[in-house]
């Protein structure tokens, strides 16, 4: 499993948001100037992050987006799996009509399957609460 630009954008917007989680919308503007990606792109990952409940948006003079919870409410997972869609480590195990027809007999799967739990597992532990209140805050995401 590799994590798209779109996924790792969205969570580096997402800790903006948490950061600056004080009510009131920020701007698509100034999200993209601090986060250093293009206006464009970063109104696809938004408009992908509002469907999805992740975030409020409003019109206007004094639009933009703002978190609709407390920072310590979202799940990295929850955000990678609305922006990257399946994360499972091999195509056999996708949620679409890519499964494999050998599943029972692979010895393999039961490998696959216990990494796809562990990478679920590790992804869920995370919430952007922790990137406020740890060192994770200070790198790049």
């Amino acid at each position: 499993m590799m994590v798209s630009t779109k996924g790792r954008y969205a969570l580096r917007v997402m800790i903006d948001l948490a950061k600056n989680n004080t009510g009131i919308f920020i701007s698509l503007k100034d999200m993209a100037q601090r986060q250093d990606i293009s206006r464009k792109y970063l109104e696809s990952i938004m408009s992908v992050l509002s469907k999805n409940n992740l975030v409020e948006s409003a019109m206007g003079k004094d639009g933009g987006y703002r978190l609709n919870r407390k920072p310590d409410e979202y799940k990295v997972g929850d955000i990678l799996r609305v922006t990257e869609g399946d994360l499972s480590p091999v195509a056999c195990m996708s949620k679409d009509d890519k499964k494999c027809e050998m599943t029972s007999l692979c010895n393999a799967f039961p490998f696959w399957q216990g990494l796809a739990s562990k990478i679920n597992e590790y992804i869920d532990s995370y919430t952007l609460q922790d990137f406020l209140t740890s060192d994770e805050a200070k790198s790049c995401v």
